[in-house]
């Protein structure tokens, strides 16, 4: 198992460039069975490209670990180091979705955002994958197809 040096550590320190060097992962125990772990990231900020002004959003990642899953504190602290950083929406979910995907090789992997409105507009990007040749994939093309089947309304933001 690779060693996990933020769990515990009291001396971290929270870049403020987009850094995907933090993430950790540790062993999954139970690769014996499939499962989904969720993470909620209801304070996720980034900054718009062009103007330069913050986003806020809540991120939802969920995945079916094989082998390795990611540490939670160096998730929160990687998902800090897009504070700084000018991307919009869509990049910001996909970006995340390739670094996880290339840290873990998850069997499926999904990322979610809801940001809030700003000039009106709210914008709620969706990516996921699902491992090749595996029935991970199928699921995949399967929640992608059936994504916003009953979009939300307005009032419940």
């Amino acid at each position: 198992m690779e060693k996990l040096t933020l769990l515990g550590n009291k001396q971290v320190s929270y870049s403020s460039e987009y850094d995907p060097t933090v993430l950790e992962v540790f062993d999954n125990k139970h690769r014996n069975r499939d499962y989904f772990v969720k993470f909620n990231c209801p304070e996720f900020t980034s900054l718009c490209p062009v103007t330069g002004q913050p986003d806020f959003a809540a991120l939802t990642i969920a995945y079916v670990p094989d082998i390795k899953m990611v540490e939670s504190k160096s998730l929160k602290i990687y998902l800090f180091s897009f504070r700084n950083h000018g991307a919009f929406h869509e990049d910001c979910v996909n970006i995340i979705l390739e670094d996880l995907k290339a840290l873990m090789e998850p069997k499926y992997i999904e990322v979610q955002g809801k940001f809030l409105p700003r000039g009106g507009i709210s914008i709620d990007p969706y990516c996921n994958y699902g491992k090749a040749g595996t029935k991970w994939a199928g699921i995949a093309r399967y929640r992608m197809m059936n994504r916003d089947l009953y979009p939300e309304k307005i009032d419940n933001r």
